[in-house]
């Protein structure tokens, strides 16, 4: 086993990309996961415009199959668990995101142990934190909160990533093992985008740019920069701590309309028609009513918090990007791509 080999699930995506260009940047090698292999020059392409990738490697796994694990955690030190689906609405059937996202973890997790790994960094999400709770939340949310997966507003995504957290957190509790496990929580994630495979976040940011909605709903998001995330993994992967660190990956809590605003500063004519004013929640339910990517944020429409994450930034020594920075970066880039 070699500590400076590390197994990236899911290397393809956003996030994972940018965890392992930082990876390579701090003398990592990198082995990715990809669930065919088409995937693995794509994502080489990618982060040679960036790093050296000589120490990059692939390994064909997929979540929900056995075959391919044991042999992608040969020589691995650590695991950076970041393969799990993000839809930009409700799936028809939930099993579609609560499959991959929970049996696909404990497969990854069981596959780590077997190969006597000794450190898995998951990648979780704020929807583990801060779902179910609109009515009776007053004070900030920090690292100890949870969804409650009972309230019936609550979507399958935020579903998914609670139970695929809490699976973790049982399977390394009750395994004996001696496996350091910690999990990233990321808000809504910004900052630049590698290629023109975009996910979830930056499909906002592009609709935006392309003025697709005339004015923004009135929600607010926990946010954070990609290149902040990535750091995370990489600093709670050497982190000295005991195991079970749970790091929320936030910058602020701030307006949809904030996330908009400096990219229209900083942009210029190029955002010209980024939306600059909030829309009445009655017909951001006008709009749900034919449009699934609306519905599923009517249980936050009008919901203000905060979110205190003190512990994760002395524990990890983390100074954010603000959002001021973030969201014009991600939009910059996908200017750059001429994905607008």
């Amino acid at each position: 086993m070699n500590d400076k080999v590390i197994l990236v699930t899911g290397i393809s995506g956003f996030i994972a990309k940018h965890c392992a260009l930082e990876l390579l940047k701090h003398g990592y090698a990198v082995r990715g996961t990809v669930r065919r292999m088409a995937k693995a020059d794509e994502t080489r392409a990618t982060l040679s415009k960036h790093c050296d990738t000589s120490r990059l490697t692939f390994a064909e796994a997929d979540l929900l199959d056995d075959k391919g694990w044991a042999a992608a955690m040969e020589g691995i030190g650590g695991v950076l668990h970041l393969a799990s689906p993000f839809p930009a609405g409700e799936p028809k059937d939930p099993n579609e995101l609560l499959r991959p996202a929970v049996d696909g973890t404990l497969r990854v997790l069981r596959a780590a142990v077997a190969a006597s790994v000794s450190r898995v960094v998951q990648t979780s999400s704020m929807a583990a934190v801060l779902g179910g709770q609109r009515e009776a939340r007053t004070k900030p949310f920090t690292e100890d909160d949870w969804t409650n997966t009972d309230d019936p507003e609550v979507t399958t995504y935020y579903r998914s990533k609670t139970l695929a957290e809490r699976a973790a957190r049982d399977f390394v509790k009750s395994d004996g093992s001696k496996l350091h496990f910690s999990t990233i929580n990321p808000g809504f994630v910004l900052g630049p985008v590698l290629d023109r495979d975009i996910g979830t976040s930056a499909e906002v940011i592009q609709m935006f740019l392309r003025g697709k909605y005339p004015g923004t709903p009135r929600i607010w998001f926990s946010v954070v920069d990609v290149r902040d995330v990535a750091r995370m993994h990489r600093l709670a992967l050497e982190s000295d701590e005991s195991s079970g660190g749970r790091y929320l990956a936030v910058s602020e809590a701030t307006r949809f309309l904030d996330i908009a605003r400096p990219i229209r500063e900083k942009l210029g004519t190029v955002a010209r028609k980024v939306p600059s004013r909030e829309l009445p929640n009655f017909i951001v339910r006008m709009v749900a009513l034919f449009d699934p990517t609306a519905r599923t944020i009517l249980p936050d429409l009008g919901f203000a918090f905060t979110v205190d994450n003190s512990r994760t930034r002395r524990s990890l020594k983390m100074d954010f990007i603000p959002v001021t920075e973030s969201a014009p970066a991600m939009a910059a880039s996908l200017v750059q791509l001429g994905l607008v």
